[in-house]
């Protein structure tokens, strides 16, 4: 399944409570079960007043409608074309 970044432009982002985030947790655990489709969420990130959510969907149309069903914004969803990182240049072998 393909990998999206998702922007979600929300206000106040990082001044959340820890209730509140859990409850938008809940709310996109509901989403993705609600979907009935093939749907994965891996983790997000808060970082001023965004979050940077990386899901797994079948497409970007799929992405949007969890976004709809959990009443989230979706403003930039983009499509992960490679990964990188500190082993990647070695060919992922470390040392």
């Amino acid at each position: 399944m393909p990998t999206f970044i998702i922007e979600r432009e929300i206000p106040g982002a990082d001044k959340l409570s820890s209730d509140q985030l859990c409850n938008i947790s809940a709310t996109s655990n509901k989403a993705v079960r609600d979907l009935d489709k093939p749907y994965k969420w891996i983790t997000s990130y808060v970082a001023g007043d965004k979050f940077y959510c990386v899901h797994e969907a079948e497409s970007a149309d799929v992405i949007r409608e969890h976004a709809k069903l959990g009443g989230f914004p979706a403003d930039k969803v983009t499509e992960v074309t490679a990964i990188i990182g500190p082993t990647t240049e070695t060919g992922g072998k470390m040392g």
